[in-house]
Order: C-alpha cells, then structure tokens, then sequence
C-alpha cells in the first residue's frame, strides 16, 4: 500500500456494534484507524437528550493499540437516570482524534492528549448506517423479549445469499410501517398469525457460533487480510515452533510458497506429525457432512484480527486488490476464481450488516470455527493441540482474537482490568512473553458463558471449554459440558418460569445424524463426521436430560442452536408426566452455509421412517423418555422436515415465554414459517 492510501484510512473501520444494553448501561464496540475521543448523545424522547463525552482515561471507556493504524473503541457506558423500554432511543456518536502519548502504550494509565479537531459524525462517515427516513440509528430496550433473531455458521466464501442481510432487509420494512414505537402486544399475536404482518422490532441478535471460520478460508479473503495487515502496519508475530515448523515469523509466513491453499506443508511430514496436520489441515478428510477445507487455516493474531474487520464491515475492502496472488498452480488458481465471485457477493451486503450490527444489541457465543474445526472434540484431540507450541499458538491466536471481537462485548465485566492490560501488551507485542502469557490465561478462563437479564433471561452456555472429557477412552466425544458446568446451569435457570437457552449444537438433534456419528465414534473417527452432540457422551446427556425432568426447572424452554448447517424446530414433550415443561428445540443455521443437498434430502427421508415420533427406535436413544415432534417447514416437498438454507431465525414470544410463532428468513427472501400438525397441537 502507498504512503498516500495509509494516510487517508477511513477513521471508522468497522462498527459501531451494539453489544449488552440494558436501562442502565450500554455496551458497544468499535474499530478504528486512530485513538478517538466520543461524544454519544442519546435522545429516548423528543425532549430528553443526554450526552456523555468520553476521553481515553474515563471509567467506562478502553482502547486498544493493536497496531500502528489499529484501534478498539470499548465501551461500557453507565446511565445514571435509567433509559426508557419500549421507547425507540435514537443514537449519535461524534468522534475527535486524539493525540496518542506514551500513556496508550503498554503500561500506561491509559491517557491520551487531545488536539483541537473538530467533531465528525458517525454517520457523516458512515452515511449507510441509517435506515430510509431516520437521520440516526438507534435501539429499543424491552421490558420483555418479544421477538429475536438468530442464526450461525457465516462462512464469507459460500455461494449463497447472507442471512444478516435478511435481517436488514427484515429491519427496514419495520422502520417504514412505524413498528418502532409500537411493540405487539400479546393479545395481538393470533391476528397477526393469521394475517401474517411483521413482528415486533427484534429485542436482540443471538448469533450462535462460527460468527467467522478461522479454519475454513478462501484464497481471495486471505489475500485480502494479507493487505490489510499491511495497510493498517500490524506488528510482526514470531512464530513457535523451531526446526519443526518452516517459517519463523508473520512475515516470513506471508511470503512463504506454501502460504496460499498449502498450509499444511508448513509442517514437516513426519510421522509424529501426522496427528498434528489431522487436527489443524484435515477438514478435507470429512466425506459424510463436510468437504470444507483448512488448507488457509489462519495462523497469526494479524490474519485473526483482520478477518474480524473484514467481514463486519465494507470499509476495507475498498482498498484490496482481489487480483490473485502470484505463485498460485492452476489448481489454486481455478479454486480462487471460483472462490473470488462469492467474496464478491458477500462484500455487497456489508453496508447491510454494519447497519443491522448499529441497531441492534447483539450476543455472540463461540463454536469451533471460531476457533478452529473439532475445537475439543475428544481428550486425544486437546492432548495433540495443546501439546505443540506451533497449534498452541494457531487455537490462543483465534482465542485472543474472540476475546477482543466478540467476548467482551457479551459480559464487561467478566473482563478484569489485569486481562485487558495483558491483552494490551499482547496486542503491542505479538508472539512474545506477555502475549503467550495471555494465551495460557484464556486457556484457563472459566467464564466465556453468561446471562442476560432480560424477561424471559438469555443463558448462553459455553459448549467448547467446559468439556466432560472421557477418561476411558482418549478418542471418544467429550461432553459439551461436564458436571460442575451442568450443575451451575441448573442452579442459574432454577425459579424462571421461563428461560432462552442458548446451546451453538442443538441438545434435540436429528436422531439418524446422531446415529452414524456414534457408529464413526465406535470405530475410533469422531473426528470424520463432527462427531460432537449432546447424546455422545453419557455423562452429559444424562446430565442435561434430568435438567429438563428437575421439578423446579422452568415450564418454558426456548432452546436456540445453530451449527448443523440446516434449519429445523422440535416440540418436545417428557413421557409419563402429565405436565410439560415444555421444551422448543429451534435450530436456525447458517447465516451463509448449507448442508449438501442430495445428502440431507436421504438423511430427512432415512430420520422420518426409522425415527418417527411413534417408532419403537425411539426406546432405543437416550431420549426414550421424551416425545420429539418435528415440525414442517412450509412450501417444502412433502414430509421435509428438516430445511436447507442460507437465512436467520425469528422467534416470536408471548408473555409466557411460549414461541407462538418460528419463522426462517432465507437468503433467497423467501419467509418460511414452521407449523405443527392439528393433532400435534399444544398451544397454551
């Protein structure tokens, strides 16, 4: 990049996104070019304006130098006078360039001198964030949840529509019907059912897992990192690894032959590396539900960092060149052309995300691709990852680029300020002390799952580090959680008559898929079929299970999962009880992902004969004391119930907490609406 270009980087990089808000704090996120002072006004009323100045040292407001034209904006704004619900807060943000000293480098309190700039609008820079006939963006905070939208699985390179863009889409059509001041009531839910009107604004955006796909990359989004990182002067990173590994450095990884499609090569081919390439290169080894490939697998907290800003926001990618890279054989190169036309299609909807990411209060929770594909699968798998400084440092890299991206914004305060001044020195100082230091402090972290306390509550449960790991056998499935983590979960649920339950895999899955998994687990594979569901491991599943039979366990249980690749909803109800609870299953997944249509077509057709609600196969399953009812999506081929694709969720709930209507906003802008049977039917 020229010296021109570099001077002339937007301020805005990505955001703003709007994280935890509640009445009393509001959370939001942003990436930018230079250290910024802010100045947000907040309007819930025509004459209500309140406005709150933030410098770099004040209580509440965090910036991270992550490298020489990088910042992160963190803010945890306290709102002494409670905000409104159910008012529409309209929302400024003015920004000043400050003047960095050395108190924004590592070890500093934190300060920053301010020049005499003048301030600029958010949305003078930013002139897409607003919707038709709104000079602003702004938020609605919900006394009660009455609708939300959900989904996972946002893999950029995928050739389909996005499902954040729905959301957009879905957001604009209720800014024009002047839905924002006027939430739908209960007693309104059946007439509007029947009529098929839009929901209330949505009180929050879940999104359930692979937010990116760390391991899954396409060549014309790793050459688009690679110019950022040059762009934007991100520090070099030494890498670990000695004579086992063939680079020894970020730069010297980016030049590397093997950098594009071959990064499994960076590894010697040596026998006692074998399980290593398996764990971090072998998506392609997957032929039952996955042919995704690792072969760009990202490796330094630059590409980790980068990607993040370049699937949440337009502004970048104006300066990338998408030309392929020289070196490439031809092989490559027909893969990155193809490749190429949907990073195309993906870049046109990122004005549309980074203007529904500003409108709407926004949880994330981690899966594997965040992270890496198989992410803890197995004891064996953690022994091989964690045992090699080289996957070690790919698995904290992607980690600590969770942490700053998404895991903050989700709980403030389970971030103390030790982690954030170590994440400081670690983002100054790639791949030394301070940084593998962090890496084994989140290695430890306990605390990646969190509530909201919104009416009903939204638990999000981390199913990636709280694992239930065999000790009988290294290379069978771990528990998504073990005792102690069930355990507290029973007790953070226990007196709601009510609870969102928020599992990235779905606890009610497809009972087929779950058989072939265990089959592969028998035969020592879990890892060639992504063997990783609730009933592969007796501990967990019996554990979750008596969860639901707990007699002061809540009567409603929305539970929204992602993951699979398709979309489906199960009404589930307990045998031999006569009373509920009652038990939604809502899978919505991907935002841009699909299942391989031929396979998923024999899987639903193979699930709906041998594991119908009234098969005696059913005795057979760990959940042999639960009816499982399937819904259908509507417009499908006769029977389907399980719908593949690209799209988001939206689950509509009354005052009980039931979800009285479940719909998929796909990307092809069709909305499919999941129905029961009349003879199925438990409406309350």
């Amino acid at each position: 990049m020229s010296r021109s270009e570099q001077n002339n980087i937007p301020t805005i990089l990505a955001g703003p996104v709007l994280r935890r808000c509640t009445n009393s704090q509001l959370a939001i996120w942003l990436a930018t070019s230079k250290p910024l002072a802010l100045r947000i006004q907040l309007s819930p009323g025509q004459t209500d304006n309140r406005t709150y100045t933030l410098s770099p040292d004040d209580p509440g407001y965090r910036i991270l130098c992550a490298g020489k034209h990088l910042y992160y904006a963190m803010i945890n704004l306290s709102i002494e006078e409670p905000l409104p619900s159910d008012t529409w807060i309209e929302y400024s943000v003015s920004v000043r360039p400050v003047q960095p000293t050395e108190a924004l480098e590592p070890g500093s309190d934190g300060s920053a001198n301010v020049r005499h700039h003048t301030w600029q609008e958010l949305t003078e820079l930013l002139p897409h964030l607003c919707y038709t006939g709104r000079s602003n963006p702004g938020l609605l905070l919900p006394s009660r949840i009455r609708s939300l939208l959900h989904g996972s699985c946002r893999k950029p390179h995928h050739p389909t529509g996005d499902g954040l863009c729905e959301a957009d889409r879905l957001l604009g059509s209720l800014v024009t019907e002047g839905v924002l001041t006027s939430p739908l009531d209960t007693e309104e839910a059946p007439a509007a059912a029947e009529s098929g009107s839009n929901p209330s604004w949505p009180s929050v955006l879940m999104m359930t897992g692979d937010q990116i796909y760390a391991d899954d990359v396409a060549g014309p989004m790793l050459h688009a990192i690679h110019q950022v990182i040059s762009l934007l002067e991100l520090p070099d990173e030494p890498i670990p690894g000695g004579e086992d590994i063939r680079v020894d450095s970020a730069q010297s990884l980016y030049h590397h032959p093997a950098c594009f499609y071959h990064r499994e090569r960076l590894l010697p081919s040596q026998k006692r590396h074998y399980a290593l390439i398996e764990v971090l290169f072998g998506g392609v080894e997957k032929p039952v539900f996955t042919t995704d490939s690792a072969h760009n697998h990202l490796i330094t907290l630059g590409e980790v960092l980068a990607m993040y800003l370049l699937v949440w926001s337009p502004t970048l990618w104006q300066y990338v060149d998408l030309t392929p890279p020289e070196g490439l054989d031809d092989e490559s190169l027909a893969l990155y052309e193809t490749e190429r036309k949907a990073i195309e299609n993906f870049i046109d909807g990122l004005s549309s995300v980074q203007r529904v990411l500003a409108h709407l209060p926004t949880a994330m929770i981690f899966d594997d691709h965040d992270i890496t594909d198989d992410w803890n699968l197995s004891r064996e798998w953690e022994e091989v990852a964690y045992g090699h400084p080289f996957s070690r440092r790919v698995i904290g890299n992607a980690v600590v680029g969770y942490l700053l991206n998404q895991a903050w914004g989700n709980h403030p305060e389970a971030f103390d300020d030790s982690l954030l001044n170590r994440l400081k020195l670690a983002l100054h100082k790639p791949g030394h002390d301070e940084h593998d230091g962090l890496i084994e402090q989140l290695f430890r972290f306990d605390h990646w799952h969190y509530t909201w306390k919104t009416q009903p509550p939204l638990v999000v449960i981390d199913t990636r580090t709280h694992r239930w790991r065999s000790e009988s056998a290294a290379r069978q499935p771990s528990g998504l959680m073990d005792w102690e983590a069930l355990t507290d979960l029973q007790q953070t649920i226990k007196g709601h008559p009510a609870v969102l339950l928020v599992s990235p895999a779905p606890i009610f899955g497809v009972k087929l898929i779950e058989t072939i998994q265990r089959v592969f687990s028998w035969c020592g594979k879990p890892l060639m079929v992504d063997a990783e569901n609730w009933m592969a491991h007796p501990g967990a599943a019996h554990a979750i299970l008596n969860i639901f039979r707990h007699p002061k366990t809540p009567q409603h249980f929305v539970v929204l999962s992602g993951d699979v690749h398709y979309s489906f909803v199960y009404d589930v109800e307990l045998r031999g009880r006569i009373r509920g609870p009652d038990i939604w299953q809502i899978c919505s997944s991907g935002l841009r992902n699909e299942f391989p249509a031929a396979l998923l077509d024999k899987l639903d057709r193979a699930n709906r004969w041998l594991y119908s609600p009234r098969s005696p196969l059913n005795w057979f399953t760990r959940r042999r004391h639960m009816r499982v009812i399937p819904r259908k999506p509507e417009g499908t081929p006769h029977g389907r119930r399980l719908l593949n694709a690209t799209g988001i969720g939206l689950v509509e709930i009354d005052e009980q907490g039931v979800p009285w209507r479940i719909r998929q906003l796909s990307g092809s802008g069709q909305i499919v609406e999941f129905t029961r049977r009349e003879d199925e039917s438990r409406w309350h």
